[in-house]
């Protein structure tokens, strides 16, 4: 009898084991973390720059440096953030720098502009923030640096 208990307690905790692993695989890690590449990145930012990263649509995993006062955003290729695709606009949408603040503005594009998920005409960005132009989505990583 105490053998059966024994290989039925093992069994059992191999089975947990397993589902553990399982589900491990299961559930995705966030498609928003940074590798440590990107952090390095982001961690290496002067003050008042910011970098935008793509994370989902085309060029997934895409950089672009934000250290201008004035980026255009289009599908025009002389914008200074050039995405190709057609549900992106020639002059889709502007990022402005006044400082260390950083502001988008939707240039009455045929898609729109996106926030946090919800269609703008114009919004503050913050460390962290997600924004849609087209297929693109791009979290917005602001310096951590101070003047």
């Amino acid at each position: 009898m105490n053998d059966f208990n024994d290989n039925k307690s093992t069994g059992h905790a191999e089975e947990i084991d397993a589902t553990r692993t399982f589900s491990e695989d299961l559930v995705p890690s966030d498609p928003n973390a940074l590798n440590r590449e990107e952090q390095l990145a982001v961690d290496s930012l002067p003050f008042g720059n910011a970098l935008l990263i793509v994370r989902r649509g085309p060029n997934k995993g895409a950089r672009f440096l934000l250290d201008a006062d004035l980026i255009s955003v289009g599908r025009h290729p002389n914008a200074d953030i050039f995405l190709d695709d057609v549900t992106v606009s020639r002059k889709h949408s502007e990022i402005t720098r006044a400082g260390s603040v950083f502001s988008i503005k939707d240039l009455f594009s045929l898609n729109g502009t996106y926030f946090q998920g919800e269609r703008v005409e114009a919004a503050q960005l913050f460390d962290g923030a997600e924004l849609q132009v087209g297929k693109y989505h791009f979290t917005f990583y602001a310096s951590k640096k101070s003047s």
